[in-house]
């Protein structure tokens, strides 16, 4: 065999996981949720075998129609995790969402080691029309769709609830479209703005999450970092949010809160930030019960039919 061939072999070796059929596994979290949940599991939102789309739905228990619906989308840097992280840790938040009348659905995206920006905007966008589309089948009042994300997810997560009334094209996957409309936002310390993020030492940009999310860092391309920022995209027309965030968070500085809290309150928008002392980045003290009640009455508060 030539060293081309090798080469040509090695390239489909490593780009095949990518695409075959998605793998079934066993739910990992599926231990926290309340008795009587019905699972539905790996449901493709794109109609493709891409493993990175597919989603779960968890509906409680005495399910009937016109259920709002919270839609988890997991952190991991843009780069790792899929749609069961952050569950392990928010088992109590978990189970006051759906004790309160509330189905979930956790989606999945691509990472941005297999598609740069906007792949994982058009990715969720998607998902969550998918839903939108099914929701007579599933009970969802589709009137009442809120997005809560964790670190990336919770970039992604403000990014959808603030760029709706953008009419940004490129987020949208081809061939799909943006019927939905996003009721409310709990963002756990997710980034807001990309160009005010710490930037990595020279040697260091390539590993850096946000170079290999928008494909290039941040000093050459400020106007990518700027077009996948939260905060460019503030109006006075968007939803309301609930911002969360560690007082001693090291990962994304809760000045990236703060920012996103100021800017909605700028633009007359309704916005609550919560930081929590001595709090890390991600964990447990984020399901604590003031959290927990924060979480649930914003919910509450914004449900359409509550």
């Amino acid at each position: 065999m030539t060293n081309f061939n090798r080469s040509r072999l090695l390239l489909a070796c490593l780009l095949l996981p990518a695409f075959l059929p998605a793998q079934v596994r066993p739910n990992p979290v599926k231990k926290l949720f309340p008795e009587g949940t019905v699972f539905h599991e790996n449901i493709s939102y794109a109609g493709d075998t891409l493993a990175k789309h597919l989603l779960d739905i968890y509906l409680p228990a005495n399910t009937k129609p016109g259920m709002p619906l919270v839609i988890w989308v997991h952190g991991g840097a843009w780069l790792s995790n899929d749609k069961y992280a952050d569950m392990g840790y928010m088992k109590n938040t978990i189970n006051a969402i759906l004790d309160n009348g509330f189905a979930l659905a956790s989606i999945d995206y691509r990472h941005s080691t297999q598609a740069v920006f906007p792949a994982q905007i058009q990715d969720c966008n998607q998902a969550i029309e998918f839903l939108y589309r099914q929701s007579e089948q599933y009970g969802f009042d589709r009137k009442n769709f809120f997005l809560m994300g964790f670190s990336a997810g919770g970039h992604l997560a403000s990014l959808l609830g603030l760029a709706a009334n953008n009419s940004m094209k490129e987020f949208t996957a081809p061939g799909s479209r943006v019927s939905f409309r996003i009721k409310g936002v709990v963002d756990f310390y997710g980034p807001a703005d990309l160009t005010a993020m710490p930037m990595p030492a020279e040697d260091e940009t390539g590993k850096d999450p946000i170079t290999l999310l928008l494909g290039a860092p941040v000093v050459e391309r400020p106007d990518l970092a700027r077009k996948a920022s939260p905060v460019s995209y503030v109006d006075p027309k968007d939803p309301p949010f609930l911002i969360i965030q560690g007082e001693k968070d090291m990962s994304v500085p809760n000045t990236q809160s703060r920012m996103l809290h100021s800017w909605l309150h700028l633009a007359g928008v309704k916005s609550d930030l919560i930081i929590v002392k001595d709090a890390p980045h991600y964990g447990e003290m984020f399901d604590a019960e003031k959290i927990r009640t924060a979480v649930t009455a914003f919910l509450k508060e914004h449900s359409a039919n509550r």
